[in-house]
């Protein structure tokens, strides 16, 4: 072993050009590998495994999951509303232990405005137990008042506080300058802690303030209503957009899905929000095939540069392996060696396909975490984390047996008797 090691440290070194190369080219084909399967299992498994804090979203009739992006993740738009009366149908519904309403549509610089009641600081829980927290001196806002609660991302991102003064923007996916401005100003009057979930970008306002602003148009009662300052809105008129859900038992979510979605024709119950979510994965999932197939690919080609490598050196090592056949070292040692000189070049490929990854995953998890809130984990366990190292010095090794073959058959007299 210590002559191979001797060997293939040599041939390393006195092709060092070609041989970064070919560790390279196997290092970008390692980490994409790594980045393809890795980054997509991490992906499903913090979009449908997190915790959201209740269990269903229920909303105007029509696709669970554009209910679930537009509610949870603060993506896509509203499907449309439900009224007043079915907020309060399901909050009053003995099998709800929690009902908070939901009323999107407009945004600030490109964060999103959502109007809903205090108890989503009281009562809603992120974990178990776990409500959400302020920082320095902030306080849930009024229901009565213009006040606002900033998530951490959006205070961080504006450079907004407590008492800052913002007016949102009517519409959510308004380019940028080209946003109207509602004339309504609200006053900061605290920020969140960072919970590393989608709430992290959300502006929270009291629900009442959204059904005044202007321009906002109430239909509730099935015809146009607009609020009038200084006059109460009657029931009847108030709509909105979502209503999250957490259950009182195990057996609600059956028992409602069978309400709404199947006995009911006015509103849809999303249940379980996870499995919306793996739905959209499942639809996408020919994307992660089309991807793994290329980085296979680029497997094979990073194996082929090996194989080209190690190919044009022999010409020019023949003399080499005379001399050490001349000298006592047999036929399978000189096989060997070059075997495990493309299995090393892999290898070291293999090593630096992770700081490839890294950097890769990086860059994908600060766009997600930027786009959505959600937190991709970096370090979470993946069989590719082992299986894509093996398979590379596989490769390596296959790509060594043809210019392994071409040493082992090197004829000493030949070779020597042109020095």
């Amino acid at each position: 072993m210590g002559t191979l090691y001797l060997i293939v440290k040599r041939s390393l070194a006195r092709h060092a050009f070609s041989s970064c190369v070919t560790v390279a080219a196997s290092a970008l084909a390692a980490g994409l590998v790594l980045a393809v399967f890795a980054i997509s299992a991490e992906s499903r498994r913090a979009f449908t495994g997190g915790s959201i804090g209740f269990d269903a979203v229920l909303g105007a009739r029509g696709s669970p999951l554009q209910l679930v992006l537009n509610t949870v993740y603060h993506l896509e738009t509203s499907p449309g509303n439900l009224s007043w009366s079915q907020y309060e149908a399901a909050r009053d519904d003995p099998r709800v232990e929690l009902a908070l309403p939901y009323a999107v549509g407009d945004s600030y610089r490109g964060f999103r405005v959502v109007g809903t009641t205090p108890e989503v600081f009281t009562r809603f829980e992120l974990h178990e137990g776990e409500t959400f927290r302020f920082q320095g001196q902030g306080v849930p806002f009024e229901p009565s008042r213009r006040e606002a609660v900033l998530g951490a991302t959006v205070a961080r991102a504006l450079g907004l506080g407590r008492g800052s003064r913002i007016r949102p923007e009517h519409g959510v996916a308004v380019p940028a300058g080209h946003a109207l401005e509602h004339e309504e100003e609200f006053v900061v009057v605290g920020v969140l802690e960072p919970t590393n979930t989608p709430s992290d970008r959300v502006i929270w306002i009291p629900i009442e303030g959204v059904f005044r602003m202007g321009g906002h148009v109430l239909r509730g009662a099935g015809e146009e209503f607009e609020a009038e300052v200084g006059e109460a809105i009657p029931v009847r008129h108030k709509e909105v957009s979502a209503v999250l859900i957490k259950f009182a038992g195990p057996q609600a979510g059956f028992q409602l899905q069978q309400k709404f979605n199947r006995a009911g024709s006015t509103a849809t119950l999303a249940w379980p929000i996870g499995r919306s979510i793996a739905e959209l994965f499942d639809k996408l999932g020919w994307v992660n095939r089309v991807l793994e197939l290329l980085s296979y690919v680029v497997c094979l080609v990073a194996a082929a540069g090996i194989l080209a490598s190690l190919t044009n050196t022999m010409n020019e090592r023949r003399l080499e392996f005379a001399i050490l056949r001349a000298l006592g070292a047999r036929r399978r040692t000189v096989f060997a060696a070059i075997v495990l000189e493309s299995s090393a070049i892999a290898g070291l490929g293999a090593v630096l396909g992770f700081a490839i990854y890294a950097i890769l995953f990086f860059v994908v998890a600060y766009l997600v975490e930027e786009r959505t809130g959600v937190i991709v984990q970096l370090f979470e366990f993946h069989p590719a984390f082992l299986l894509a190292p093996l398979g590379m010095v596989f490769l390596g090794a296959l790509a060594g047996l043809l210019p392994a073959w071409k040493a082992y058959s090197t004829d000493v007299a030949t070779n020597l008797s042109s020095v």
